[in-house]
């Protein structure tokens, strides 16, 4: 395949953009530049580190990699759509469902759900995630966008990594921050001592949340509701954080979230704000999802 880069990925590393522009993983494109197969203005890509102007002519040899083995359809996987065209779907997750097969795990996961329902993305972007551009914990609910055609795989990625798509999630929260509104500027990394974690490491990647405080309670002890807009898109972004400013999620086990006093089964973070611009027309959508049950009953239970 052949490309010339957009602005919007001027300067970026050659493999992100190998790995965007040709919908494989980082690992597949560091496979396919070690190959030979990535070629710019004429000339093969040596390292991964590579730096891309704008206007570059790319050509990507995708044939060089080895064919993944299809994923299968599972209708039983809960998929539920509040939007759908020809480009975009839009669902609302629910929480213990993975979104992809990846660490040891086949299935079934939301990927295998979406197959079941929209066949087509089995040819968009990464073969072991079609159509996923970003995801959601197991534990965290609602809303994700999913790309149903390579045009529109390659748009939202740009929209998420220019930061033009907004995601906000509420979060019940231990304690109360002492500013009603703030900011978390922190990079984030993979954990020294535990490599399923995340943590706030000065040679992580740049992470930002905006966080804003809607209600606090004081009974049975003091929590409060958060609203969090990501600014950048790290794994675990928002539990890292708010557990860095010494608020971590009720029920988040991984980020001292999990204590005795307020006992729920999953971290009470929900996805509840979308926005894109959609691939084909322009338009600016917006999408909500109401609190699920149990995060609205426990809100209901506090005082």
């Amino acid at each position: 395949m052949r490309d010339v880069i957009p602005a919007a990925l001027a300067d970026e590393r050659v493999d992100r953009v190998v790995a965007m522009v040709a919908g494989v993983s980082r690992r597949e494109a560091a496979e396919l530049i070690a190959a030979g197969a990535v070629r710019l203005d004429g000339g093969a890509v040596t390292a991964g580190s590579t730096r891309v102007r704008e206007g570059a002519d790319i050509v990507i040899d995708v044939e060089r990699l080895a064919p993944e083995p299809p994923l299968l359809a599972d209708a039983s996987v809960p998929v539920v759509v509040v939007y759908a065209d020809d480009d975009v779907i839009v669902v609302d997750k629910p929480e213990g469902v993975v979104v992809h097969p990846g660490s040891g795990r086949s299935s079934p996961t939301l990927v295998h759900g979406l197959l079941a329902r929209f066949p087509e993305l089995a040819d968009v972007g990464e073969a072991a995630r079609p159509g996923i551009v970003h995801r959601l914990d197991k534990g965290t609910s609602g809303l994700m966008v999913v790309a149903r055609t390579q045009h529109a795989y390659s748009s939202l990625v740009a929209q998420l990594a220019e930061r033009t798509a907004g995601r906000v999630y509420l979060a019940l929260v231990w304690g109360a921050p002492s500013s009603v509104v703030g900011v978390v500027d922190a990079p984030i990394g993979r954990s020294t001592r535990d490599r399923t974690r995340m943590a706030v490491r000065p040679e992580g990647k740049a992470a930002r949340t905006r966080y804003e405080v809607l209600r606090t309670f004081h009974r049975p002890v003091p929590t409060a509701l958060v609203e969090c807009h990501l600014e950048t898109g790290r794994t675990h972004q928002i539990r890292v954080h708010l557990a860095a400013i010494g608020h971590p999620v009720l029920g988040d086990a991984q980020y001292r979230g999990d204590r005795g006093a307020i006992n729920v089964a999953r971290p009470m973070l929900h996805a509840a704000r979308l926005a894109i611009t959609h691939p084909t027309t322009g338009e600016r959508l917006e999408f909500t999802s109401a609190l699920p049950p149990d995060m609205q009953s426990l809100i209901d239970s506090l005082e």
